[in-house]
């Protein structure tokens, strides 16, 4: 079984952003010469999401607000977490609806989709930089 590792690296200019990453995922896939295996695609921060779902804008805006209701960002103040001194206590609830990794099936040297999906990096405590793992192991 072959192995193959590679990191992203990512500074969203904003607090929250979602950036198709399928393409580089793709390249990874290619470089690492695997037919058949999995993918794993693993954001490397608390406060970053990788997931896979469709790459329409109205979804993608459809999340934003869904997020934004489920852990506002303000008051930061309702956050015991904020107490440590930062304010994104939001972010990491974010994280967690949104999920830390996905893992995609290789076959014949392809990314193994369902129609529309693509795989997506979700930040939602930017404007520094983070990192995405991406291990494929294989044949």
């Amino acid at each position: 079984m072959k192995s193959f590792r590679e990191e992203l690296w990512f500074n969203i200019p904003g607090r929250r952003g979602f950036v198709n990453i399928t393409s580089k995922v793709n390249e990874c896939l290619q470089k690492s010469g695997i037919q058949e295996g999995l993918a794993l695609v693993n954001a490397m921060h608390i406060t970053a999401s990788i997931f896979i779902n469709d790459d329409e804008s109205g979804l993608h805006q459809d999340y934003e607000r869904w997020l934004e209701k489920l852990a506002p960002h303000e008051p930061a103040a309702q956050y015991l977490h904020n107490r440590t001194g930062e304010d994104n206590g939001d972010a990491h609830l974010k994280r967690q609806i949104m999920g830390r990794e996905v893992v995609v099936a290789v076959t014949k040297g392809r990314l193994d989709f369902g129609p529309w999906e693509q795989i997506f990096y979700g930040e939602f405590d930017g404007r520094r930089r983070k990192r995405v793992l991406i291990k494929i192991i294989g044949e």
